[in-house]
């Protein structure tokens, strides 16, 4: 409690001391100069700012090598947080549980036990939606083109 109050008393001493010496400056009328420093300074910063952004766009899309040898097939959420994975690596299919703390690997496919999501793709794109949807787009393509 002491050291509070002496912190605070010498903080009132100091502001008397700073407003004397802003009394002290005589004051400044702004200028176009000042104000072409301050938009260049403002222009330069916000340069920097959307090159590191553009930057940072360009190393998050870098693809990695045998990057497309892993990818999720699909996931099933269980709760609020908990989801179940099925990952291809490779020629292997696992099935992952992912809760916010771990990963835990349930299962390992491989080989014939390995689901096969090839067709599962194929029934999906001849589906009526699909159908319509593709209808839509190459109808659209026709009259942009023409």
């Amino acid at each position: 409690m002491r050291i509070r109050t002496i912190v605070y008393g010498l903080l009132l001493c100091w502001v008397p001391v700073c407003l004397a010496e802003a009394e002290k400056q005589p004051l400044k009328a702004l200028s176009y100069g000042n104000m072409l420093n301050w938009l260049v300074g403002l222009l330069l910063v916000l340069g920097v700012f959307f090159l590191c952004v553009w930057s940072m766009r360009k190393v998050t899309g870098l693809v990695v090598n045998n990057a497309d040898k892993m990818r999720v097939v699909g996931g099933l959420s269980l709760g609020m947080r908990e989801k179940v994975v099925l990952l291809q690596v490779g020629k292997k299919q696992l099935l992952l549980g992912v809760t916010p703390g771990r990963i835990d690997t349930l299962h390992v496919l491989e080989g014939e036990d390995c689901l096969n999501t090839e067709t599962q793709q194929v029934n999906i794109a001849e589906s009526g939606f699909a159908k319509h949807l593709l209808q839509a787009i190459q109808a659209r393509k026709g009259r942009a083109d023409a």
